[in-house]
């Protein structure tokens, strides 16, 4: 049953918006996103990065980190975040 759930929100995510913005290369993420799986390689920082390519990633960094009680270099791929709204 877990792994069935499982399926379903990855595979939401995926055909969601946040599946778009995984399937570019490093494009940006849209701000409407909630959640997001994290990939191999992927630092908060970067993640960051996607949410706001033209921005400060800094406080969408401390964002995402307060959100998810998480540190940098403690994420790991397949992970999934939550990823607050700006605003």
């Amino acid at each position: 049953m877990a792994v069935l759930a499982t399926g379903a929100v990855l595979a939401g995510l995926w055909v969601g918006p946040v599946g778009q913005a995984l399937g570019g290369a490093g494009g940006p993420m849209p701000i409407s996103s909630h959640r997001y799986v994290v990939r191999g390689g992927d630092t908060l920082w970067s993640i960051a990065h996607r949410v706001v390519p033209e921005g400060d990633p800094r406080p969408v960094v401390d964002a995402i980190a307060d959100a998810n009680d998480v540190r940098a270099g403690d994420i790991r791929p397949g992970q999934i975040l939550v990823i607050p709204q700006a605003g």
